[in-house]
């Protein structure tokens, strides 16, 4: 395939600029239109977000790729949001939009919902950085441990990655405890997502927690089984979703998730679920859903009321290995991990607005819709299917 170069928007370059050359296939021998209206497409953007465009070339100035998020990031820059009401959002240029995105399941409740603003600002009111308890703190707590079937007891950090940092170290402790020495290796699955350290979705990331891990095929009894046989004696912890988020919102199978259980069980292995995501299908999450109860549970999103949270917890025996009136108690320090505002945030909204009946409502609506979708893409004689 030969080449040729075509002109269109870039990311800034260090001078400010933002048109530059890149090197694309020949479309003579591939599509003759595609890079044309591409490059159309891209030159629209810009036209269209010149205040988005200007916001990112000033972050460019101060953060690698104008970004502290891979996630946001798109090419050729990201829209500057700068309002949320309700189900809309409103960028810098002024372009009013449906948020279908919902924050990836952080921000279900939409923006400026009234029952947590209202909640906000009561510990607005009342100051914010306390540095001791405060009063919602042991409140949210309660409502997580009456919800999820796992959780004894738990502690709460700053987002889902600490949480699954946090119950990885706390079962790792544990096993050594129970002397289980040889135990330092964890399961993961192929496809999975536990945060920016924590990451399968495409095999593995240079930058995850330096474990060992075995990685499994999702959905794979008899594969899984195979390496739980192999390394069983080596692993201290199998961390898994029973839906795949990151992975096109893929299902755990029943059978996969309880044969997973079972084997756990029986070697003595903590079987971690990462419900960070996947809490919010039923009351108590998935594992309320399917019956499949594992050790421990991570939690994260929506349960802060739409700011910074993450939790982790489950059996007594394992929590208490960090309760600091007991000899020997793991540290688990964080200066924000009771920050006023996410407690009263979260203990508003997973409180007053998810409630187990509005949880209940709100996934049944979902699965209709998503019938509804498939039903039609199947008349329509489409290759699509959404799944969840």
């Amino acid at each position: 395939m030969t080449v040729r170069s075509v002109p269109f928007p870039l990311l800034p370059q260090a001078n400010g600029s933002c048109e530059g050359v890149r090197t694309v296939p020949d479309q003579a021998l591939v599509n003759s239109d595609l890079q044309s209206a591409l490059a159309e497409a891209r030159q629209a953007y810009i036209e269209r977000n010149p205040k988005s465009f200007a916001r990112h070339r000033e972050a460019c100035e101060a953060m690698p790729g104008g970004n502290t998020r891979t996630t946001l990031h798109n090419a050729p820059f990201p829209l500057t949001v700068v309002r949320g009401e309700g189900c809309r959002l409103w960028d810098a240029d002024g372009h009013e939009y449906i948020d279908v995105l919902g924050e990836y399941t952080a921000g279900i409740y939409g923006h400026s919902h009234p029952v947590i603003r209202a909640a906000i600002d009561r510990a607005l009111d009342h100051g914010w950085n306390y540095g001791g308890r405060n009063a919602n703190e042991a409140k949210l707590a309660k409502l997580v441990v009456d919800r999820m079937p796992s959780i004894d007891l738990v502690r709460f950090t700053n987002s889902g990655t600490e949480g699954n940092v946090m119950a990885l170290a706390g079962a790792r402790v544990f096993a050594q405890r129970k002397g289980r020495t040889k135990a330092t290796k964890v399961m993961v699955f192929r496809g999975g997502y536990h945060g920016g350290v924590l990451y399968f979705v495409s095999g593995g990331s240079p930058v995850n927690m330096p474990y060992e891990f075995v990685v499994a095929p999702y959905n794979d009894v008899s594969g899984t089984r195979a390496l739980l046989d192999k390394h069983g004696e080596e692993l201290f912890a199998v961390l898994l979703e029973p839906m795949q988020g990151s992975h096109g919102c893929l299902p755990g199978d029943l059978e996969f998730l309880k044969a997973v259980r079972e084997e756990t069980a029986s070697r003595g292995i903590i079987m971690i679920f990462d419900e960070v995501m996947t809490s919010r299908l039923a009351p108590g999450g998935l594992q309320e859903k399917t019956g499949v109860i594992p050790d421990m549970t991570t939690l994260g999103k929506y349960i802060g009321g739409g700011m910074s949270f993450g939790a982790f917890g489950g059996r007594r025996d394992i929590m208490e290995l960090f309760d600091p009136t007991k000899p020997d108690a793991l540290p688990h320090a964080g200066t924000f991990n009771n920050n006023a505002l996410t407690m009263a945030a979260g203990a508003a909204g997973y409180g007053e607005v998810y409630t187990p009946a509005a949880a209940k409502e709100l996934n049944e609506r979902g699965e209709r819709i998503r019938a509804r979708v498939n039903a039609i893409c199947a008349k329509a004689g489409v290759a699509f299917q959404f799944s969840g």
